[in-house]
């Protein structure tokens, strides 16, 4: 039996004022899309949110009333600007403790000089997990299903990896998706609204999205996406829809074959 608590969607929270004020772009979310990608998972969703406590505590709490995986990138250093690690113990209601597997890491890495301050770096909400760090070895750490990882790539996104093949293997699918691409011309989005919900209706198991052409001409993409087969099927019943209303139909690709997504 399917557990209907267990997570399948996949959210990032993206934290730094940097970020907000364009003094850095973000590279997270390009990465975290590729390395679900690779494992048969999609992103759904993805916030940002600059360093103020106060909103990134109730930001936590909102995400962590959910059932996602979260992957929370930045803030968990030990300077007076890193406050992901105190905002997230008081958006899970929980005390911060030094997490005895963490202190036994960052004592083997800096010994002594490991206090007075590197060690706020495990101090960490009552009941969290270390995500290892393969760069330098000061841990993330896990809270249920949200994740807390540096914001620097390098040492990021392997962290990343490790929890989505150490925790959700289970959620990987090998499987493989495709999406088709199809151009209606000289067609108004009004006239494509019931026949779009009708294709959708009649194959749940693929996503049907359209988009305007964004060069100015008069034409829409719909793009359909899952499985070759249901893909296939689901492109055949929009082209039959089409066709009886008389809609010219433009250039068809394919733009990509990945593994399949779970929603």
């Amino acid at each position: 039996m399917t557990d209907a608590s267990a997570p399948t969607r996949v959210g990032i929270v993206l934290i730094g004022d940097e970020l907000l004020s364009g003094k850095r772009l973000d590279k997270h979310m390009p990465a975290v899309i590729e390395l679900l990608d690779e494992r048969g998972m999609e992103l759904s969703w993805a916030r940002m949110v600059g360093d103020d406590a106060g909103l990134l505590e109730r930001t936590l709490g909102q995400t962590m009333a959910g059932n996602d995986i979260v992957f929370s990138f930045g803030g968990i250093g030990a300077t007076p600007d890193d406050r992901t690690r105190q905002c997230a113990a008081a958006a899970a209601g929980r005390a911060l403790e030094f997490n005895a597997e963490g202190r036994a890491i960052l004592e083997a890495k800096f010994g002594d000089e490991a206090y007075p301050k590197r060690i706020h770096m495990v101090e960490w909400p009552m009941g969290a997990r270390i995500i290892p760090n393969p760069v330098n070895q000061v841990p993330g750490f896990s809270l249920a299903h949200h994740h807390f990882v540096p914001g620097f790539p390098a040492m990021a996104w392997p962290m990343v990896g490790w929890v989505l093949d150490t925790h959700y293997s289970h959620l990987h699918r090998a499987d493989h998706a495709i999406e088709l691409l199809l151009e209606v011309l000289d067609t108004p989005e009004s006239a494509l609204i019931d026949i779009m919900q009708s294709v959708m209706d009649a194959h749940p198991d693929v996503r049907i999205a359209c988009l305007p052409n964004a060069s100015g001409r008069r034409a829409i993409e719909f793009g359909v996406r899952g499985s070759e087969p249901a893909a296939q099927a689901a492109l055949q019943s929009l082209e039959v829809e089409l066709v009886a209303i008389g809609a010219p139909l433009g250039a068809r690709s394919c733009l990509k074959r990945s593994p399949q997504g779970s929603d």
